[in-house]
């Protein structure tokens, strides 16, 4: 299952990076710094929390991939992700603005020469490793969870777990204001119950991460 699992992984890894080669818009992160207006109410303050589908924390994406950051307004605006506000803030965006405000996002609160180790600095236990084995998660995210094999992929070690829950269950679902269409996704998360992937969220939660909440100055 795991030799399967990597070859599709692999596979999946080639069309995405061949595709987003042919269309990659070079993002101005100054540029992006001026569209961020609809980004902030969420994003730029700590430990703020979303209502939606259920209460938990708005993701870190100060310091995420630049790739993936556009990925996943992409995936919004496209209704493969399925979340209202996300969307429509995602309609609003040009391919350009996506660009821009992912590069701004991708060096907001970046430390130059700070680094995640390359392996776990916490050791999961024998049942999560036995779920993190399962789900192959290693083969995508990298061995740290902060290196992804693939920029368009996101880093998640740190992430708010009350995050990770929450979208690892929206590959689960096809409801229509929730869920997440992601073939590989989907065939991870549908393997796990709920407490798996609480637990797989929790685990992943503990890691080191240069992923942040960065203020903004209205913010402060």
């Amino acid at each position: 299952m795991n030799k399967m699992l990597t070859t599709v992984f692999a596979l999946a890894v080639a069309s995405v990076t061949a595709v987003s080669t042919a269309q990659e818009i070079k993002g101005d992160a100054k540029a992006g710094q001026a569209k961020i207006d609809m980004c902030i109410g969420c994003h730029g303050i700590k430990g703020y929390q979303a209502s939606f589908p259920e209460v938990h924390k708005v993701p870190m994406i100060s310091g995420q991939s630049a790739k993936y950051i556009v990925s996943a307004l992409g995936a919004y605006k496209a209704g493969d992700r399925r979340h209202p506000t996300m969307r429509g803030i995602a309609e609003s965006l040009s391919d350009q603005d996506m660009a821009d405000v992912a590069a701004y996002y991708s060096a907001s609160g970046v430390v130059e020469g700070a680094t995640v180790a390359a392996e776990p600095t916490v050791k999961p236990s024998a049942q999560v490793q036995a779920l993190l084995t399962k789900g192959n998660c290693v083969s995508c995210h990298g061995a740290n969870f902060d290196k992804p094999i693939d920029p368009s992929y996101p880093k998640i070690a740190g992430q708010h777990a009350d995050y990770l829950f929450v979208a690892l269950k929206a590959y689960k679902t096809a409801h229509p204001l929730v869920g997440r269409s992601n073939a590989i996704m989907g065939g991870v998360a549908k393997q796990f119950s709920n407490a798996e992937l609480k637990e797989l969220a929790g685990y992943v939660h503990s890691l080191d991460t240069d992923l942040k909440t960065v203020p903004e100055s209205r913010f402060r």
